[in-house]
């Protein structure tokens, strides 16, 4: 009776670990496929297969490495079939805040067009992994400048905070619905060959009606750049981001 009943728990046991990795499984996939479609909407991004970044990352090797965050790794990367140099964002498989952040770049960046914003070029997601490709910025990001010898000159530091601004009026105020940052920092403001600024990462980036608040309660940002307001409530809007903007001058 003891082994019966033993054995019928092991194979509930066992069932019920094969449904929920069913289940999981059809998630991702869903997730995929929704991903896809979202990039597909967007205007000219192509689709990469996984072989074309390999090679033109060397196999995503260590000398290729960029910079390494929570949740992956940006290499350097040429595309011999378009001739030009990139940068490879690959998310950390297993981090489900990395795959939110990655959804949160497909529906967003993806459909903006602004020459303050970093450019995605195309992207590819299959078999766990989740890669985006972005221009490549030779001067790398803000904070990299702020302290170095000799210092970033003051002109261009001008030349940063009009390029910054520019980008901001863009996602507050120009784009069909406005488009809340979240995580404005002197690592997330890239510079191209001729220091001009980008904005980039739009992983905490959140979609709302203009004149509306975001109704996320999560606190998400960077400490010593978010909004105090915003750490209190949860709730961030056009302000905070410019409470941002403000802490990047100083």
């Amino acid at each position: 009776m003891c082994v019966g009943s033993a054995l019928f728990l092991i194979v509930l046991a066992f069932s019920l670990w094969l449904l929920r990795r069913r289940r999981n499984k059809a998630k991702l996939l869903e997730e995929e496929r929704e991903m896809e479609e979202e990039f597909e909407e967007g205007a000219g991004q192509k689709q990469f297969r996984y072989r074309e970044l390999a090679i033109a990352t060397d196999n995503f090797s260590a000398k290729q490495k960029l910079g390494e965050g929570g949740f992956g790794s940006v290499y350097r990367g040429f595309l011999k079939e378009m001739g030009i140099e990139v940068a490879i964002k690959r998310v950390s498989k297993g981090s489900k805040q990395g795959r939110k952040e990655y959804a949160s770049e497909v529906r967003i960046i993806s459909r903006l067009r602004h020459r303050n914003l970093v450019q995605l070029i195309g992207w590819y997601h299959g078999g766990g992994e989740l890669l985006l490709v972005y221009e490549l910025m030779p001067n790398g990001s803000l904070d990299a400048h702020l302290y170095s010898d000799p210092a970033l000159p003051w002109p261009l530091r001008h030349d940063v905070v009009l390029g910054l601004g520019s980008a901001l009026l863009y996602l507050h105020q120009d784009w069909e619905q406005c488009v809340l940052h979240r995580d404005i920092k002197p690592s997330n403001v890239m510079l191209d060959a001729s220091f001009h600024a980008k904005l980039g990462d739009f992983g905490l980036a959140r979609l709302v009606d203009h004149g509306r608040r975001s109704h996320t309660t999560v606190v998400a940002g960077t400490m010593g750049y978010m909004d105090p307001e915003c750490m209190t409530t949860g709730r961030a809007d056009t302000k905070s981001d410019i409470y941002s903007f403000g802490v990047v001058l100083l």
